[in-house]
């Protein structure tokens, strides 16, 4: 899939807010997904405030269902892990 730079309209980086990382998993990761055979696949996010925003948590689990490892996912991650 590659890796996704959040950038404002000018181009600049941006810091990423719960608004702009969910836009980015609905408009450019969930529609690379597709392309993909997912079906066993699992999700892992760490515990930062735009991943585990609860509008966030809701659209991982429309797409990961159980299969989704986070603070408030179907399975919460380890604390201080290395990943």
């Amino acid at each position: 899939m590659g890796p996704y730079c959040f950038k404002n309209d000018e181009g600049h980086n941006v810091t990423v807010n719960g608004d702009r990382y969910r836009a980015m998993i609905a408009n450019f990761f969930i529609p690379e997904l597709n392309n993909q055979d997912v079906q066993e696949l699992w999700f892992q996010r760490d515990g930062a405030p735009c991943h585990t925003a609860r509008a966030t948590i809701d659209l991982l689990k429309d797409t990961f269902s159980d299969r989704l490892i986070s603070r408030f996912g179907s399975v919460n991650g380890p604390p201080r892990s290395c990943d």
